[in-house]
């Protein structure tokens, strides 16, 4: 074969292959057209089902709100009638009743409910576990606010501390309770020193002198509280060869408080027994706040 025959055949090589590869790109473009197409079609239906989406997720919203607001109203209503309303149910933060402020309580049907203070169930549906709001001294209805409606009833920061002290004492759910079982004619006590450490464990950052100041302050405000119901002892104490005398708040074993029991008087001989001598922590009315 002839060089001019070879290139010939070179040639159509060529031009077959360039044939080939103009319909390669032809169908390319033709599928990316049929793409871009599509690609276009479904952004279209996508922004389209969005806003849909985004105008139907408005009217639920605002749907919602509106029935939020009627629920939190309703509830208003019937509380200011005197409903007692199950705390899961009650969103505290958002609703509107006289002074802003609701009891908690326990009934004998194991659930805890939310009422204005005093009010009793107008159903009468179940027992309410505690006595009523006017039967009870100033430091038990403080004990029974949970920290945020505390904080909204008393800014004195002793007057808070000593409604946490009580509550620590009646509530096994608190966890951090520095009271001790006391003797024939001492229900609880607590000792000035344990009150102080108490002190600086609920209020971080309070310094060691001023801890020592709110002692005397926390324990002046629950005399004033419990109605004279605690009292001031002093006690000798011996620590490292070394006697001091040291501060005690005290609850007498006769003292009557609303919805605890008093203490069994037991013998002296009882009394005197290390076993003995710490009485069983009185019962107190199931109430929680």
């Amino acid at each position: 074969m002839s060089t001019h025959d070879a290139l010939l055949d070179r040639l159509a090589e060529l031009e077959a292959t360039v044939s080939s590869l103009q319909t390669t790109v032809n169908r390319l473009e033709t599928k990316t057209q049929t793409l871009e197409t599509e690609n276009d079609r479904l952004r279209s239906q996508l922004e389209q089902t969005t806003s849909e989406l985004n105008a139907k997720t408005d009217a639920l919203t605002k749907k919602s709100q509106y029935n939020k607001d009627r629920v939190e109203e309703l509830q208003a209503r019937e509380l200011e009638k005197g409903a007692h309303l199950q705390t899961e149910h009650v969103d505290t933060r958002t609703i509107d009743v006289p002074n802003n402020r609701l009891e908690k309580l326990a009934k004998d049907d194991g659930q805890t409910y939310y009422r204005l203070p005093e009010q009793e169930d107008p159903l009468d549906r179940t027992s309410t576990i505690q006595l009523a709001y006017g039967d009870l001294l100033p430091i038990q209805q403080l004990a029974r606010l949970d920290e945020e409606m505390l904080r909204s009833t008393t800014s004195a920061l002793p007057t808070r501390l000593a409604a946490k002290l009580w509550k620590a004492r009646i509530d096994d759910t608190v966890g951090d309770n520095p009271w001790e079982r006391g003797s024939k004619t001492i229900k609880e006590y607590i000792k000035a020193s344990d009150l102080k450490h108490w002190i600086r464990r609920q209020e971080k950052g309070v310094s060691d002198s001023y801890a020592k100041k709110l002692v005397s302050r926390t324990i002046d405000a629950l005399l004033d509280l419990t109605k004279n119901r605690v009292a001031i002892r002093r006690k000798k104490e011996r620590k490292n060869g070394l006697a001091y005398t040291e501060r005690r708040l005290i609850i007498p074993s006769d003292t009557a408080i609303p919805g605890e029991r008093p203490n069994v008087t037991r013998s002296t001989a009882d009394t005197e027994s290390n076993s003995d001598r710490a009485t069983q922590k009185p019962e107190t009315a199931g109430v929680h706040g």
